[in-house]
């Protein structure tokens, strides 16, 4: 089930998103009474799509989607798409947002900043002028995240590790790929990486998943480990922390969730649980070699992308201003591991 499949789709449901100032739920806090607040004065680039993180990813969506198949029969008109990443992606926008992230070092930490990282890396690989100069916009709100992380991460003594927007693993490991960190941040990440994680084993996988997540800890935390360990490093790890996928035992984190309400904010997290699993479990079994556990966990990362992407179609506005990022992260994830901006 490739991306292009779905390409025209999901750029429409992107662009509607973007653009769609409310409703929203800014994550200010206000500290004076003569504040202004309106959703586009605070964040002029990424005002819709309900919240800053959304808005942030849903951009990256609509780059992606250019890169990969602007022009081709998949998505043959890309003006629109370029018409409204250039009202948005200006210097004079992503002045006010690396302003704002500057003056509120734990606003989106650290699942916002390592989305705004990708978008940034997306636009680089984008070829082309407008690729080039959206990228060039986006540095100086990088450079804000590059200083951020390395105030933040000497003194993270422990990982964030449950399912929602702070877990420590899923936004490592997306700024692992993206390229885009100096040297000396992205080895400080990995460093953050294996002091946290290295040493874990039996995971509690019967705990997953808790009632609102849309991301695995287990699987979220090794995937993060697959980007920092060797290929036969990472299966001896794999073995230690899951030991039921080499057993053969039943494992929860193989099971397709189960959503019982779609259309609620929190119970519908779960949508994305399904899509985030089916990308986490298919570039975990392309970081190891062949052999029953791989095979285990592609099998099983198919049967909750089939179960996921049915959501992203319903365009229900609860899920439909972010789940179709994590389809897109499941249909590209795999062999390579261009599941993120590479």
């Amino acid at each position: 089930m490739p991306l292009a499949a779905h390409a025209a789709g999901f750029a429409r449901l992107a662009l509607a998103n973007v653009t769609r100032e409310y409703p929203n739920s800014p994550a200010h806090l206000m500290t004076s009474p003569d504040e202004e607040v309106r959703p586009r004065a605070l964040h002029p680039a990424f005002y819709g799509s309900y919240d800053w993180h959304s808005s942030v990813h849903m951009h990256w969506l609509l780059v992606r989607l250019l890169r990969r198949h602007g022009g081709t029969p998949a998505l043959p008109d890309t003006a629109p798409v370029t018409d409204v990443l250039d009202r948005h992606l200006t210097p004079a926008n992503l002045a006010v947002e690396a302003a704002y992230l500057r003056g509120r070092p734990s606003f989106e930490r650290p699942y916002g900043w390592a989305w705004l990282v990708a978008l940034a890396a997306e636009c680089r690989a984008y070829a082309g002028a407008a690729g080039a100069r959206w990228a060039a916009a986006l540095a100086p709100a990088v450079a804000a995240v590059d200083a951020l992380l390395a105030e933040w991460l000497p003194k993270a003594t422990y990982p964030v590790r449950h399912g929602t927007h702070p877990n420590s693993a899923f936004a490592l490991g997306l700024l692992l790929d993206t390229g885009e960190l100096p040297a000396a941040t992205a080895e400080a990440v990995r460093r953050r990486l294996q002091a946290w994680f290295a040493d874990d084993h039996d995971a509690p996988a019967h705990w997953e998943p808790s009632g609102q997540d849309f991301l695995s800890p287990a699987l979220t935390e090794a995937d993060a480990m697959r980007r920092v360990l060797g290929r036969e490093q990472f299966a001896r790890w794999l073995d230690r922390f899951l030991p039921a996928l080499r057993s053969g035992a039943p494992c929860p984190l193989l099971e397709v969730p189960v959503v019982s309400d779609r259309t609620d904010p929190q119970i519908g997290h779960l949508l994305g649980l399904t899509l985030s699993r089916a990308a986490a479990l298919r570039s975990i079994a392309a970081g190891l070699p062949d052999g029953p556990v791989r095979r285990r966990l592609a099998e099983a990362a198919d049967a909750h992308l089939a179960a996921g992407l049915p959501a992203v179609r319903r365009e229900d506005f609860t899920t439909g201003h972010w789940l179709a990022t994590f389809a897109a992260l499941a249909l590209d994830a795999g062999p390579g591991d261009t599941a993120r901006s590479g």
